[in-house]
């Protein structure tokens, strides 16, 4: 009998985008594959079905994180915490609505990532 495991694509784009895969590869979830892309390729793929997630940094994490997918997959799909870190709760309500984007500083890659990837990878289970 064949197993079928379900895994969860995140696009990691922006200043950060290296460090925030590291980050999220080190962490070693389970059903959890993470892609370096850009912004124009993360839209494409997200709105393929192709992708599942996008995490972007940019230095305020406010803007140029998520300017293009926000312009192409709409705000509905977007959020950024800009330099705050976000609660356990924060992150799944925002996952409850369909946040498929997320923005934040660069500065904040060690606290943000982690806890965007453990919430997403418990939804993959």
């Amino acid at each position: 009998m064949t197993e079928i495991t379900s895994t969860t694509k995140i696009l990691t784009g922006g200043v950060g985008k290296s460090e925030v895969a590291g980050t999220v590869t080190g962490l070693g979830l389970p059903g959890v594959e993470i892609v370096l892309s850009n912004d124009m390729d993360a839209a494409v793929q997200l709105r393929a079905g192709r992708a599942d997630y996008f995490l972007g940094t940019c230095h305020t994490g406010a803007g140029a994180s998520l300017g293009v997918l926000v312009g192409l997959l709409g705000a509905a799909a977007c959020h950024t915490f800009g330099r705050s870190v976000p609660t356990a709760e924060q992150i799944d309500a925002l996952l409850d609505e369909g946040k498929k984007v997320f923005g934040f500083a660069v500065d904040q890659i060690d606290a943000v990532a982690p806890a965007l990837a453990r919430a997403i990878a418990a939804r993959t289970a």
